[in-house]
Parts: C-alpha cells; structure tokens; sequence
C-alpha cells in the first residue's frame, strides 16, 4: 500500500490512523529540552567563519521565555555543540559518457550509500545561562554587527537591551556538556530600559547595515527610532513613527539603504519608511485582506518584500512596481495559499535569493524556492516512479520543496552553513527547541563554486572575519564563479558592512565592470563597490 501524504488542514486524522516521520529526508535533526516554552528567539552569529559544509556544527542562540508566572521568566543565551549528521556530496559527480542506463540503474544504491556518509557518532551538547527578565519576552533580536547586544521586547510594555558578552564567551570556553535547563538564573542589569511605548509590542529590528540603529513597534499603533550615541548609550525619541491604523507587527530594515525600513500591521497594510522625511510614511499599501502577520526584505535582491497573512496566505512583492493606488499596484511577483491558519514567520534564505521559509500556526515549516516552474513532461515522469510508493497530492505546488511538521512560533536562516540551511524553530506546546537541516539542494553557490573553490574558500576565510583586515581571493579554473553568486558570496562576506573587506582580488573575472554593475543591481552598497573596483584585476 502506499504512502500517503499528509497534509495539515488539508486532511483529517481518521480514527485508528497514525502519521509517521521519515527522518531520512533530513540531514541533521536533534531536540532538546530547555524549560519553558518560549515565543521568540534568534541566531547569535558566532566566530566560525561564513562558509562552513562539514558536520558537526555549532550554534549559539538566544531565546524568550512564556512563564507560568512572570517573576519565572528569563533569556536563554544557548550553545548547541556537535550537531552532527550526514555528510553528502554536494557537488554531484559527473558521470561519464560511456556510462549506460543499465550501469547507472545497478549503482543507484551504491552511489547513495556514498553520497549519504553518516557521520553522526557525536552526541549533540546544549549548554544554558539563564538572566532574569521582568516579564514574558515577545520578541528577541541580536545585532548583526555586535552579536552579544540584544533587544528583549517584554509584555510589561518595556524594550531592554542587554550585554551578554560574558555568557557568550564563559559557553564558547566551556567544554561540551549536555545541560537540560538546570542553571540558575543570573540577574543583570540591561544597558538601558525604555518605557516610552503606549503597549506591548512583537515588532523588533536592528538595522543590518548601521551599527546600533534600532526600531521597535507596539500594539498601539507607534515606532520608535533608537539612535546609538558614543559608549552602550541611546537616543530615543519621543515622537513615534505614526501611519498604521492597528498594532505594528513586523518591521524590517533595508539591506541597502541606511535610513529605510518596512513595517506590517493588523490594519492590512506594509508601510515604507524613510527617517530623513520625518515620522510620516514614504508610502503604504494594502498588502493582505487580514492582518499582515511578518514580513521579510530578501538581502540578495533588495527589490523583493516577502509577507505572511493571518488568513495563511504569503506574497512577495517586487517594489520597484508598487503604487499608492490598489488598483494600479502590480508589485504582487507571487502568492501562495497553500497554508491554512495564520503564518508566523517568514524569512528569506541569506544563501539563495529566490528561497525563503515560512512557518504557520497549523504546525508547519515549509521551504520554497520561487525560481522553479512546472515542467509537465517531468512531473509526469516522475508521478509515474512514485505512484506505487507514495500517494502525494496532485495540487502541491512546483516551488515548495520541503515540509517540516512541528508545533512552533519562529524560524531563523543559518548565516554561514552552506550546502544545507539550518532551521531552528520554537516549541510552544512542549518546552523543546529542534535544529534541523533538511535534505534537499539549496544552494546553487556551491554546486557553481566546485569542490576546488569551496576547499580554498573554507581555507581563506579566518573565523574572526569582523575583526580581520581580510584579502579574498576568488579564481576559478575554468571560470566557475557566476557573476550573481561572486555579489552574493561578497554580500555575506562582509555581512552589510562593507568595511570588512579591505582588499578584495577578483580572479579570472572578464568583465570586472560588468560584475560591479551585476553587484549593485543586487544591493552592494557604493563603498563595497569602490574597494572592488579599485582592486578587481
């Protein structure tokens, strides 16, 4: 009999029947148990370096927790040591011409059993320091630039930023142990603690691209802007942003522009802000027929806004086409309707610029890339391999490529594991935060790069790139580089600040000009583009 394909609030759970996990479609997938539930957490970036394919892994991490009582609640600074799994082959090996349809049938299972090494003999280690925070945290950020700086948004109407840099450097030290959530809750002061909101708020959001610059949102409709002065100081002012006309939900900085930014609200709408035009918008538009949950500004090509619906739809919008007026407004490039209750969170892979993950209260994690289409000839071909296997829906859509069943709150996008992308996502019914890396290709920079680049990368780039005076040396023989992948290997290299590369050799290139013009159409900012093109060759 075949397997059939589940799908939440789609298909019902008939009495007697029981859905099983395939564990095989992931290449790493390991839970752990920390205590509370907790509704928001993030991705600390760590001093690994950006560009890592081998197993094991590790991340650090800082989560909120939802308490029984408020006087329970803490933030969780986590260390997730020796995530292992299965080492694949990330470029495929070519087969040669001589190879015939009957050699490649009777190899299948060896070329798997290669390509799927098992290199999970580790066991995973989570390590915990617990600080005391006054209230269930909403929302948890950490900077980009500085990742031991956090901004807590707590239901008590208060936005704190905090100095974790002795957590973080006590757990790097540390050696792998596993600790269930045991430790004691430390209290610690917050750099600073502002009460300026009318309510409690969700929407949160560094600005990737100037250090310290912060935006925070309430349910009362108001944002602020936090300005870093000299030391751990703010300025923050007093008159909010003002254009929506129910709770903020969601905001998001420009990859490219230092003074925009984006917010969703309740109210239907996305707003574009530019803080040199004072409090009032630059432009907003209705983007949903229900609340407008989260939103996403892709970081590879800045043109492109993803959101997520409480109705369960999410759409990604081209900006350049967007117009005050609703019914002139054609920047609507794709929506999807495939989830059924409200999405959660939305992010756009910091890899690939047409793939994104969207989680949604049905209990679903699902990865998309926008690039596909469908091919009719293919999908018939390969409905007629799997019929006797699987009995999948016929109205799946071509871009959706993974589905991750579990309940959750939040997803984040691993910034530096290439090959795989890591998700991590919250458990709110059972205090349980899962790492998982799916099973499927996501990234074509590596299977453009070759085994020969990827090692040389891996060698070149030192692990404490914020700190370095860093020369990278991209070559390919032949030329394997394609002039898109060179922008966004770059882009995350300096990860928004361009004044982490002094020195940046192009290789092999042919048309440095025509690389600099490809980078800017992707968002690298003028001071980028000046170091290249005063030492592209």
């Amino acid at each position: 009999m075949p397997t059939k394909v589940w799908q939440p609030g789609v298909d019902k759970l008939e009495e007697g029947e029981e859905l099983e996990c395939d564990p095989s479609v992931y290449n790493s997938l390991h839970g752990f148990h920390i205590g509370w539930p907790c509704l928001s957490f993030d991705i600390v970036r760590d001093s690994f370096g950006l560009l890592r394919t081998e197993f094991p892994h590790t991340v650090y991490l800082v989560a909120g927790t939802q308490a029984e009582k408020a006087s329970y609640n803490s933030i969780g600074i986590f260390k997730v040591s020796n995530v292992s799994g299965k080492r694949r082959e990330l470029v495929p090996t070519k087969k040669t011409s001589g190879d015939t349809d009957m050699d490649t049938d009777s190899s299948d299972s060896d070329e798997d059993s290669e390509d799927e090494e098992d290199v999970g003999t580790l066991t995973p280690a989570l390590q915990l320091r617990k600080v005391a925070h006054e209230g269930c945290v909403n929302r948890i950020r950490a900077m980009t630039q500085n990742p031991h700086i956090c901004a807590s948004w707590s239901d008590t109407g208060h936005v704190q930023i905090w100095d974790f840099s002795a957590h973080l450097n006590a757990l790097a030290q540390s050696e792998a142990e596993v600790n269930q959530g045991g430790s004691s809750v430390s209290n610690q002061a917050p750099l600073i603690k502002f009460g300026g909101h009318k309510d409690e708020g969700y929407a949160i959001d560094w600005s990737p691209r100037v250090t310290g610059r912060l935006v925070s949102g309430d349910c009362k409709n108001c944002i602020h802007l936090w300005e870093p002065t000299s030391g751990a100081t703010w300025n923050i002012s007093n008159a909010p942003f003002i254009g929506h006309s129910a709770s903020v939900e969601d905001l998001q900085w420009s990859p490219t522009e230092d003074d925009v930014f984006a917010s969703c609200s309740v109210d239907g709408t996305i707003t574009i802000w530019d803080i040199r035009l004072g409090k009032s918008p630059a432009i907003s538009f209705k983007a949903h027929n229900a609340d407008v949950n989260v939103i996403s500004w892709n970081r590879l090509a800045s043109v492109m806004l993803a959101s997520g619906s409480d109705d369960g739809t999410f759409s990604i919008r081209d900006l350049r086409l967007l117009s005050q007026k609703q019914e002139e407004d054609k920047s609507v490039v794709a929506h999807f309707e495939y989830h059924k209750h409200p999405v959660t969170s939305i992010e756009w892979s910091p890899h690939e610029a047409s793939v994104l993950a969207v989680s949604s209260s049905e209990n679903q994690l699902t990865i998309w890339d926008l690039s596909l289409e469908k091919d009719e000839e293919e999908e018939a071909e390969f409905r007629a391999k799997i019929n006797e296997q699987v009995n999948a829906p016929a109205d799946i859509p071509p871009q959706l490529l993974f589905v991750h069943q579990r309940p959750m709150t939040e997803l984040a996008l691993r910034n530096g594991l290439i090959g795989d992308m890591e998700r991590v996502q919250r458990d709110t019914t059972g205090p349980f935060t899962t790492v998982l890396i799916p099973n499927h290709a996501l990234s074509s920079l590596i299977s453009n790069l070759g085994v020969e680049l990827d090692t040389l990368f891996s060698q070149l780039i030192s692990s404490n790139i914020e700190d370095q005076r860093s020369t990278i040396v991209m070559s390919g023989s032949p030329w394997a580089l394609s002039r898109r992948n060179v922008a966004a290997v770059l882009l995350n290299l300096c990860s928004g600040d361009p004044e982490h590369l002094s020195e940046t050799i192009l290789l092999g290139v042919k048309d440095p000009l025509q690389d600099l013009q490809r980078m800017a159409q992707l968002g690298a900012s003028r001071r980028l583009l000046h170091c290249l093109s005063s030492t592209a060759i």
